[in-house]
């Protein structure tokens, strides 16, 4: 067994603070402790490009920033640049400010397919805005959700489906029913089931895979043909697909689409986008009932909204989506060539479209494992890679990526050990890392 002991006692106390005074210790359950090895959460103090520093000094190269938001890398001079602009001139006032109208223009010109925008800070606002607006154009109560995807709202709505319901009432969950991405017969049959009771199906346009071929313009046909609205949740694809979203990549318009995460590159700031028909129902230009759409005090912050034309501008003008995917190709063929070169390379396997790479760690039998995932978060930690993920941005470097091939190597070293040893016990340091979503705390 490697004796070598990595620790972080600043950060170790830090998060005592932090579950002191609020609970699960993170504003983020993807952020908490329990995500990573026992006693081995950074608590970070600042971080600069493709790196943060945690309060112990360490130095990290960190992926899934900011869980995926941080796209061009913390602090990115074009943002921070468009947000110091507007911080001396007032961020928020009693009228609409025209920045909101400078970035309304810029987000419709971006993702083209969207004719008319609403902004708001966090993307569970934005999908239950979607939810709310479907049910009071179709009349109907029942909400089908992609039961494959992890997450989509932190509302009721949603919530309500996951092993955390505690506090959601069943007749609210029992209007959430799911379908399986990919299965259109599936699909159909629940239309079918409760013919004139959808109001919309919500989804991720992609995930971990490509969408089989013709099964978005077959889930199209199928929300047109049964009445119900058609909601693309772009929250992670959006920007790392393109910049248009995945509805440009794919071809398929949504009625609705929600964006958020690399919008801002970490400002707080999301977007509900869709046909003028639907979203002028949550405005003031027609004869139907009015809809409680989205009002937030803070939804047009002039400071967040500068920052989103300014990701707007880089990544057009930069072409940001195609280095992301340059670079989490390169960054996929180092890890599986060091994950086979040490006798692991169908255990530590990286799953995903370059762009917004995962990786799964399995036991000796292909099942994933959680014991497994912290003995690799162990050695990747040390190893200065944080990396719940793969998921890279914009800002790394080649260096930063050979580096983190060399600890990935080191680290399938010591799990290959475990593998052979039949028992990873020995170099987890502590409890295992837990899942997010699970009844008991």
């Amino acid at each position: 067994m490697d004796t070598e002991e990595f620790q972080l006692p600043r950060s170790q106390a830090a998060n005592e603070r932090l579950h002191a005074m609020i609970p699960g210790g993170a504003h983020t359950y993807a952020k908490g402790d329990d995500q990573y090895p026992e006693n081995l959460a950074p608590v970070i103090s600042h971080g600069r490009g493709a790196h943060v520093w945690d309060v112990d000094g360490n130095r990290y190269i960190e992926y899934g920033s900011g869980l995926r938001s941080v796209s061009l890398g913390h602090a990115h001079p074009r943002v921070i640049e468009a947000v110091r602009r507007e911080l001396d001139r007032g961020s928020n006032f009693v009228r609409p400010s025209i920045v909101e109208a400078d970035a309304a223009e810029r987000f419709l010109a971006t993702v083209p397919t969207a004719e008319m925008v609403k902004f708001a800070k966090n993307g569970s606002d934005a999908t239950t805005a979607a939810v709310r607006l479907a049910r009071a154009a179709t009349g109907r109560p029942r909400v089908a959700i992609c039961g494959d995807q992890p997450f989509f709202s932190v509302d009721d709505w949603f919530i309500g489906s996951t092993p955390m319901s505690a506090g959601i009432p069943a007749a609210t969950t029992e209007l959430t029913v799911s379908f399986p991405y990919g299965d259109l017969a599936a699909t159909e049959e629940l239309l079918t089931r409760y013919q004139d009771e959808i109001a919309c199906l919500i989804l991720e346009p992609a995930g971990h895979t490509e969408p089989p071929p013709g099964y978005l313009a077959g889930l199209r046909e199928l929300a047109d043909r049964h009445g119900c609205v058609l909601v693309f949740d772009e929250m992670i694809t959006g920007f790392r697909w393109s910049e248009a979203g995945a509805q440009s990549l794919y071809g398929v318009v949504p009625d609705l689409s929600t964006f958020g995460k690399a919008l801002g590159n970490g400002f707080a700031v999301s977007a509900l986008a869709g046909r003028r028909e639907l979203m002028e129902r949550g405005g003031q230009r027609h004869s139907d009932d009015r809809v409680f759409l989205l009002s937030t005090t803070h939804g047009a912050e002039t400071h967040s909204l500068a920052a989103a034309m300014a990701v707007q501008s880089t990544y057009v003008e930069e072409g940001i989506t195609a280095q992301l995917h340059a670079l989490g190709a390169r960054l996929a063929a180092g890890v599986s060539d060091a994950a086979a070169g040490m006798g692991v390379g169908d255990h530590v396997v990286v799953r995903g479209r370059a762009s917004n790479l995962v990786f799964a760690t399995l036991d000796e039998k292909g099942q994933p494992s959680q014991q497994y995932r912290t003995l690799f978060l162990r050695r990747l930690l040390a190893g200065g890679v944080l990396a719940p993920s793969f998921v890279v941005s914009s800002a790394l470097s080649d260096t930063d990526i050979e580096h983190t091939v060399d600890v990935v190597a080191q680290a399938c070293a010591v799990y290959r050990k475990a593998l052979d040893a039949g028992d990873p016990t020995p170099w987890l340091g502590g409890r295992p890392v837990k899942p997010v979503f699970r009844r008991r705390a």
